[in-house]
């Protein structure tokens, strides 16, 4: 798959709250055409190889939607990419309900990326926000998903988070005792049990390591876990699929689920289409 980071910003010198509130919902609906009309070129140049995921605008949800409605319906993307937050907005907002209704009517994919982690003060040194701040990202999207009862009112809604689902599948019994123990706090605005929407979604493999990943596909299900690569960053996996591989435990079945099928079930993809 082939997808740019998506909430147009970047961690430069400056604040990235400067950088978003600089960047106005018109200039990123053009600078997202740029970007998926670009991966739209290389998908046809090797349609065997590659597919696109989009970028969308996502501070503006009426023209977030509108770019999803081009990016599958001209450009052939069967999902898009978006943050683990929008600026201020968690991804249980409501204002973020359309987007999550035309994704569903498009069966358009939803790719979960963390970003924008803390990265001054006691996070300023040895790599923290990378190795730290984004499982601590992708877990609190996740939470805000199921608490925000997004599963319950977009239940045919297709969503995937990066890096195994950050800290999320070892942390669900914690997740689900503080459910339990204080429903004030957790359950306003969903009362069904965190737990019961692990196969609501998927989780990639990227994890790099093979206790993790074995936890992994026990909790989130054999079923709703891909190979993740991380490509071209120094966390991604060297060559990927060798710890999904290296597994012995593993039959040749769930490799192969790990490897390509569960991809493609949550593209909506076809094996034949890349042979």
């Amino acid at each position: 798959m082939m997808a740019p980071t998506s909430n147009v910003s970047n961690r430069g010198p400056r604040s990235t709250m400067d950088l978003r509130l600089q960047a106005k919902p018109k200039d990123t609906l053009d600078l997202c055409h740029i970007l998926n009309d670009d991966i739209a070129a290389t998908v046809r140049k090797h349609p065997k190889r590659f597919t696109g995921l989009g970028t969308l605008p996502m501070q503006d949800p009426e023209l977030a939607v509108q770019e999803m409605h081009r990016c599958v319906k001209e450009l052939g993307f069967p999902g898009v990419q978006i943050g683990s937050h929008i600026n201020d907005w968690d991804l249980n907002c409501p204002e973020l309900y359309p987007v999550y209704a035309a994704a569903e009517k498009l069966k358009c994919a939803i790719f979960v990326h963390p970003w924008d982690m803390k990265i001054d003060g006691r996070m300023s040194k040895y790599w923290l926000p990378w190795l730290v701040g984004m499982p601590a990202e992708t877990t609190t999207a996740m939470c805000c998903m199921l608490f925000g009862g997004i599963f319950e009112k977009f239940p045919k809604l297709k969503v995937c988070f990066a890096h195994g689902g950050g800290a999320f599948p070892y942390t669900i019994g914690r997740i689900e005792h503080g459910f339990n123990v204080r429903p004030d706090l957790c359950a306003m605005d969903n009362k069904t049990n965190p737990r019961k929407y692990l196969n609501h979604f998927y989780t990639d493999s990227l994890v790099h390591d093979p206790l993790a990943l074995k936890l992994l596909v026990e909790v989130i299900g054999k079923d709703k876990v891909m190979l993740g690569t991380d490509y071209p960053f120094p966390l991604g996996e060297l060559k990927p699929g060798t710890l999904i591989e290296s597994i012995e435990e593993f039959s040749d079945e769930l490799k192969d689920k790990l490897l390509a099928k569960n991809a493609l079930e949550f593209l909506g993809l076809e094996k034949k289409q890349f042979i």
